[in-house]
């Protein structure tokens, strides 16, 4: 299996953090990047788009619910309509950015509880992909589940396409969902998630929680760049799917 290397960045400010994203953006493919609802702000966009566009790394709008107070990470109850206006305002921010440096932006990756929302929730994935749907960017980017096949029909509805991903350090269970976080074996180690990402590359598979093999088909692979540590795990996982 061919992936592609997808990180979100723009999440925080400060130099520490950009020197970071400076040295995970030679190893990744995508960068998924804030736009201002749970983190991140029009100087951290631009930053971003800099690096991104001098190590030649394709951009996605990595928007989510309005809350930066718990980071996106909590679900809100938003009717369609307003989702809708939310995404599009978050898209165009970072695309007004964009263009100042003759960037394109490729796809949409929502963030946090919206994501996992969208996932499980067929209205709101609708909501998502009129959203992407009304904008420049041509795809969605979502989870590579057992329910592909009806979320292609999905973004055929929407005249999108799809860009399929798997984490390289998330647990699965065996209907293709991620491990909640709050439960035990969630959040793999370090030599876990080299044999998840590894099997991934070799076998089109993975291991499930309960011990069973699940085959998906993906695209991308969302590796987390967000601490020098992560920086390390990124170039060893850059150097398995090279091998």
């Amino acid at each position: 299996m061919d992936l592609l290397l997808n990180c979100d960045l723009g999440e925080a400010a400060g130099g520490d953090q950009l020197a970071t994203e400076a040295q995970v953006m030679p190893y990744i493919d995508q960068a998924n990047i804030a736009c201002g609802f749970h983190a991140g702000n029009s100087q951290t966009m631009d930053q971003t788009l800099a690096l991104a566009k001098q190590h030649q790394v394709a951009v996605g709008a990595h928007p989510s619910y309005p809350d930066k107070f718990n980071f996106g990470r909590q679900s809100m109850t938003m009717t369609s309509p307003d989702l809708i206006a939310c995404l599009n305002y978050q898209i165009a921010s970072l695309e007004k950015n964009a263009k100042r440096h003759a960037i394109d932006l490729d796809y949409v990756k929502p963030h946090g509880a919206l994501y996992n929302d969208m996932m499980v929730n067929g209205h709101l994935r609708s909501a998502v992909m009129a959203s992407v749907a009304d904008s420049s960017c041509a795809s969605l980017m979502l989870q590579a589940t057992v329910d592909q096949q009806i979320h292609r029909q999905e973004a055929e509805m929407f005249g999108i396409q799809l860009i399929f991903e798997v984490f390289a350090d998330r647990a699965y269970q065996d209907c293709g969902a991620l491990v909640p976080r709050n439960q035990p074996g969630a959040i793999l180690d370090k030599e876990k998630m080299f044999a998840q990402v590894s099997q991934l590359i070799h076998q089109g598979s993975l291991t499930t929680l309960s011990g069973n093999r699940l085959k998906l088909d993906a695209n991308s692979l969302c590796v987390h760049g967000d601490n020098p540590q992560a920086v390390s795990e990124i170039s060893q996982i850059r150097a398995i799917i090279k091998a």
